[in-house]
């Protein structure tokens, strides 16, 4: 990678919405525009930038701005991204507003990859993560996901070395033909039809003698005259085609120059097809599937699915309605980072605080008072021999307890808070005395939500410094 991979922190002040089901995917109705960065590898064959190039001149149709960032000249510094040789065409990015789609040749390398990371780290929405495109790139690791989440998929096997190969047939059962694949290929490239034990053996010498480090699995045939292509969007089905296999072949690849025809998805299908991206933890990916009587089986999950055949096949513009589907920004999803049940926060005007993130607490986040008064819209607070002063937003009531219920009212401020590098504005915080608690402090889900954090009940202080309770400075701290 040839340009300088810099990254700065971009406040992350927007909450991950949980995602409704799609109203319509060319409506614009009550949508917002935003930023569009294309991250992808541009080949020597433009004929594997169209999609890139689509989603560029789609983008523009819209008017939104984009731009397409090559993973091998990449530049993130302060805010702004840019390709070497490109210098005067900067493009800001920020977590509010910016969102990136990732090609599939972005997988090719783990520098780029990388590059995917830093987008995650600076809270921009990335479609799709890096764990998705890492199970999907691995064909293996997808059927061993496809296998723990009840989604049919061929008999699969890995190949480890030619010594291993019987316990590898064994354990999909020795029948010929059946298919060996690279563990890395796209648009039906690695993909081989093994007729005999001598063919496979002989592959194998001569695949690992021109690489020891090639990696092969086996997967048993099932005959089909044709494969469904089906494109997900956020858990719902935009389009799906069938693709002929080839004549003299048992590939059916677009790209190999399949014939391909709209088809329509019985309810089995579709349940299957969702399972299948839930699986890899997609947004927006293709998922490929073959029949065998009314047996279906999924092939792979692809996570940057192509659009030249299945618009041909659909007469629909599929990027046109992707991008639309993401001006609501409902729709977006972030990378959550792990955290530890309880770590320190900074309280603007206050101090450090030990808090507990409570993933049952779905009401308001709390902060313990000794003691506080309330006067002229003003709420006064003590808290180890200092006091503080609020604007009061409002009286707080909720029910504690549980058959004999105590309503409580408590007032309701707003906080800024410093968690992880990150300033959050304007929390609510219920002032209550939590003399009798062991933690001082109360997150709730909305502030989770916000941070884009996801809790292991089983660790403590993970992203933050350990301190004992309050550590209070005076308010000009």
């Amino acid at each position: 990678m040839s340009g300088p991979l810099r990254q700065n922190t971009i406040s992350v002040r927007r909450e991950n919405r949980t995602l409704e089901n799609f109203k319509s995917f060319i409506s614009e109705e009550k949508h917002e525009n935003y930023r569009l960065v294309v991250v992808s590898n541009k080949p020597d064959n433009s004929e594997y930038f169209h999609t890139t190039q689509r989603l560029l001149d789609e983008a523009k149709k819209l008017n939104i701005p984009a731009y397409g960032l090559m993973a091998e000249s990449a530049n993130i510094f302060e805010g702004q991204i840019w390709n070497s040789g490109d210098e005067k065409n900067k493009f800001d990015i920020n977590s509010e507003d910016t969102i990136c789609i990732v090609r599939g040749s972005v997988a090719r390398r783990d520098a780029y990859l990388n590059l995917i990371s830093q987008f995650e780290k600076l809270g921009i929405s990335v479609v799709n993560s890096r764990q998705t495109i890492s199970i999907c790139a691995d064909k293996y690791r997808s059927a061993l996901r496809f296998a723990d989440t009840g989604v049919p998929t061929p008999k699969t096997a890995l190949v480890q070395s030619e010594k291993t190969l019987q316990n590898s047939l064994d354990s999909i059962g020795e029948e010929y033909p059946m298919i060996l694949k690279t563990l890395r290929g796209s648009k039906g490239v690695g993909v081989i039809f093994i007729e005999s034990k001598r063919q496979l053996t002989s592959l194998i010498q001569l695949l690992m003698k021109q690489d020891q480090k090639t990696e092969l699995l086996l997967q048993s045939y099932i005959k089909s005259d044709f494969d469904v292509r089906v494109i997900i969007l956020n858990n719902e089905i935009l389009a799906s085609m069938r693709r002929d296999v080839l004549k003299g072949d048992f590939r059916s690849n677009y790209s190999q120059g399949a014939k391909v025809k709209e088809y329509k998805l019985n309810d089995q299908e579709k349940r299957i097809c969702i399972d299948a991206a839930k699986a890899v933890d997609g947004i927006y990916t293709a998922v490929d599937f073959i029949k065998n009587g009314k047996d279906t089986f999924v092939l792979e999950v692809n996570s940057s699915p192509g659009t030249a055949g299945i618009e041909d096949a659909t007469g629909r513009n599929l990027i046109k309605e992707v991008l639309v589907h993401f001006k609501n920004k409902d729709n977006w999803r972030w990378v959550a980072e792990e955290i530890g049940r309880f770590e320190s926060i900074h309280i603007e005007g206050v101090g450090n605080i030990v808090a507990n993130f409570d993933t049952g607490n779905s009401a308001r986040c709390i902060i313990h008072a000794d003691k506080y008064t309330i006067k002229n819209d003003k709420v006064i607070w003590e808290a180890q021999g200092k006091k503080f002063t609020n604007k009061l937003i409002k009286m707080a009531r909720w029910e504690r307890g549980a058959l004999a219920a105590e309503v409580i009212e408590r007032p309701l401020v707003l906080m800024n808070i410093n968690f992880n590098g990150t300033i959050f504005t304007d929390v609510k915080f219920a002032i209550d005395d939590r003399s009798e608690k062991t933690t001082k402090c109360l997150m709730n889900q909305d502030f989770m939500r916000r941070a884009k954090v996801m809790i292991n009940p089983s660790r403590k202080f993970v992203v933050t410094d350990r301190h004992d309770g309050f550590e209070i400075f005076d308010k000009k701290t």
